[in-house]
């Protein structure tokens, strides 16, 4: 069912975004007068197809859901009857083609600022940045950070939640900067604080424990122990528990709270745990037996069940919301900042500064799409709105066969007052198709070895 579920996110996603891509060229080409032949939704073999208006435009939905295109009348590719020929793409002013070029990218940009729009006016909840433990020696023990002061914002920009400020974090450590904190103790009091992350390492985020790296761990909400999902297969299956089932003490030892009986588990893999749950009034003692995981070079049980959620406290979540004109800033400034981050982090990897290891391919983004989808409409709005970023600045990399290697040719004819050379431009392919199939293999190879691992 997770295979699934990442599957159809996957194509729904990527079908989305590469529409609203493709019809940036569609709706500027035809606003200039430019004949559309086609507007395809994938690649390969069409498996639907439709035509529409005064030019008979082919709409196609095709069978390999990684790309599309919009094909236009050009002579380049065809025979142009002499009465069309002033609406052929190659006969068009280069401003135009500028910015019919343009405009699938900035559509993208402009997905992204109206995803975040709605995110920012639905508001993003989630737990407040309240630290549990400070570990001795670490960036956090070193700034003067303490248990229970709260982090309420960085360079004067306030973080409500955890992952605001962890998205914070990611920034400054790119931007190799020092993290300017505004903190509140338990009596209420504010005091700055300055938090150096220049020794921590881009590299160090793709292992996704940034507050390991800080040395912080957050405040703990006591979930109390009473299991939800159990997956099909496991520990927790094969010992008989079932959702519903509280967990009151283990080897004889009281269970309290859900971290109480994780830290338990993880302790003690493939070793039987004398378990007494709480079932329906009645006391039943199992043998429950933790399989063995490595995680991050780590072995720890595990038995795969989820705790059952409860209402928190409203003292302990905080929301990023907005008004709706409010938003429609925080949207900019938002794709603003990813679409910096996208770019520094490209430059970094080009420069030896930051592993290849970070590039991501199909396989992995099939599964954040398959998360977030299951999480809910925010985190997929999110998810969304962070590859259509990643979309638009990648088409405008000068890179032929991208918009932006057309972009690059059509600016040296601006410049120059003559186009670029059919040779020229064809090198140019050749080399463009070699640098993708570079980095989409890189990428897959990515994903085998994160799958695997």
């Amino acid at each position: 069912m997770d295979i699934l579920q990442n599957i159809f996110a996957f194509i729904f996603a990527i079908a989305i975004l590469v529409t609203i891509h493709e019809f940036g060229h569609f709706w500027v080409a035809k606003k200039l007068g430019i004949k559309i032949l086609r507007f395809s939704v994938g690649f390969g073999n069409p498996v639907w197809g439709r035509r529409f208006g005064k030019d008979n435009t082919e709409f196609v939905v095709a069978a390999i859901p990684l790309g599309g295109y919009v094909k236009m009348l050009d002579e380049r590719e065809g025979s142009v009857p002499g009465n069309e020929r002033h609406r052929a793409f190659n006969t068009q002013p280069v401003l135009s083609r500028i910015a019919v070029v343009v405009a699938g990218p900035l559509f993208n940009f402009l997905f992204a600022i109206a995803a975040y729009w709605l995110i920012f006016v639905i508001g993003v909840s989630g737990l407040k940045p309240i630290i549990g433990e400070v570990k001795e020696g670490s960036p956090a023990n070193l700034a003067g950070i303490e248990p229970a002061y709260e982090i309420v914002a960085v360079d004067n920009e306030p973080t409500p939640t955890w992952s605001a400020f962890i998205q914070k974090c990611i920034n400054h450590i790119i931007d190799e900067k020092k993290l300017n904190l505004t903190v509140r103790d338990e009596n209420g009091q504010k005091k700055r604080l300055q938090l150096d992350l220049t020794s921590i390492k881009i590299d160090d985020l793709s292992k996704g424990n940034l507050l390991d790296v800080l040395g912080v761990i957050p405040k703990h909400v006591d979930l109390p122990p009473v299991l939800d999902k159990i997956l099909p297969g496991s520990a927790a299956e094969k010992a008989g528990l079932m959702p519903g089932d509280r967990i009151v003490a283990a080897d004889g030892q009281p269970i309290k709270t859900w971290n109480e009986w994780v830290k338990y588990v993880q302790a003690r893999p493939e070793q039987t745990i004398k378990t007494e749950i709480l079932r329906e009034g009645n006391r039943i003692l199992v043998d429950l037996t933790p399989e063995r995981f490595e995680v991050n070079g780590k072995t720890i049980g595990r038995i795969g069940a989820s705790v059952k959620p409860v209402e928190l406290n409203k003292s302990e979540l905080g929301i990023e919301k907005y008004d709706p004109f409010s938003a429609v800033w925080q949207g900019l400034r938002k794709t603003g900042e990813m679409s910096s981050l996208t770019l520094k982090l490209m430059g970094k990897m080009l420069m030896g500064e930051a592993s290849v290891k970070n590039l991501s391919g199909p396989i992995s983004i099939a599964q954040y799409a398959g998360q977030s989808a299951g999480i809910g409409l925010t985190a997929f709005l999110s998810f969304l709105a962070i590859v259509s970023v990643s979309l638009g600045v990648l088409n405008l990399l000068p890179i032929p066969v991208l918009d932006g290697g057309h972009l690059l040719y059509y600016l040296v004819e601006l410049v120059t007052g003559k186009p670029v050379s059919e040779a020229a431009q064809q090198i140019g392919q050749n080399i463009g198709i070699a640098l993708l199939v570079a980095m989409m293999s890189l990428a897959f190879y990515n994903d085998i070895v994160r799958l695997l691992s």
